[in-house]
């Protein structure tokens, strides 16, 4: 099954490798949205853990699956320590996703993603169209932690950094850009409902880490990074649309019906077409 397109078989088939092997996924990640965090990882199967204290962050992320690094509220003691998680997870092995929540939008941020760039090889770098074109030194305008007048360019930008960093990069927005290998694929999954809510960004990051966590099993349905990003933007897009599809009546209780959706994905029947929803650019 690696190496085939991704289609629903390999969407269900992830989630549920996700659920058999229980990934320890550790988070050093946004105060705002830790609860969030945690639940999408642990309704996809995984086990979430936040240790951001300098004292044990190293520790936990060299005995963990998958390492998930937010720069949402990160002061330069927290950087400190999501570099030690860094590279204790480098040295071992352990994949590292980085979120660069709001890059761009102050000094400190751009200061603190650059540390984190320069010490620790990332596995996946995600960010909404603004923060990774200003990480591919494009023109970008990002206010607080979000995107202003994304426009075109997420493909080329998501291109040019994931040729600069060796990692794979998604651009998230209402298409993902998932960009790795010599190859750049757009994602028409999701739907806009998705933005209703704080938190849907930090929480695609951390699908990304759990699903990044199974790639190197043995008998995984994925067998890249580049792939395990694919299956997490498409099955997360999936969980969005299907949750808008109970037309819940607000914004909170659709982020219910999306992790309801979520928790039961890989047991419902998922769009057999669902495959021809991804292109290469």
């Amino acid at each position: 099954m690696p190496g085939e397109p991704i289609d629903a078989d390999r969407v269900r088939a992830t989630v549920s490798a996700v659920r058999a092997s229980a990934p320890l996924v550790h988070h050093l990640t946004n105060e705002v949205t830790t609860s969030e965090t945690a639940n999408v990882t642990l309704h996809w199967g995984g086990l979430p853990v936040m240790a951001n204290a300098p004292a044990e962050a190293g520790d936990m992320a060299a005995g963990a699956d998958a390492v998930v690094i937010n720069t949402g509220t990160a002061s330069v003691t927290d950087v400190d320590a999501m570099i030690d998680a860094g590279t204790r997870a480098n040295e071992n092995g352990v994949p590292v996703v980085l979120d660069p929540v709001g890059y761009g939008a102050t000094p400190h941020r751009v200061e603190s993603v650059a540390r984190l760039l320069d010490a620790v090889t990332f596995d996946v770098i995600k960010g909404n169209v603004g923060e990774i074109r200003g990480l591919a030194g494009e023109e970008a305008t990002v206010r607080g932690v979000e995107s202003v007048g994304e426009g075109d360019g997420a493909a080329s930008a998501a291109r040019a950094l994931a040729a600069e960093t060796d990692a794979v990069v998604v651009a998230s927005g209402p298409t993902d850009i998932v960009a790795g290998d010599a190859t750049t694929d757009e994602i028409a999954v999701g739907h806009e409902r998705m933005g209703s809510f704080v938190g849907s960004g930090c929480m695609l990051a951390s699908t990304l880490g759990t699903m990044t966590a199974v790639a190197d099993a043995s008998d995984s349905p994925v067998d890249s990074t580049r792939e395990a990003a694919l299956v997490a933007c498409t099955a997360y897009g999936l969980a969005g649309e299907r949750a808008a599809a109970s037309d819940p009546a607000g914004p909170a209780s659709y982020r219910t019906a999306f992790m309801d959706a979520v928790a039961s994905l890989a047991d419902d029947p998922i769009d057999a077409d669902v495959g021809s929803r991804l292109s290469r650019v």
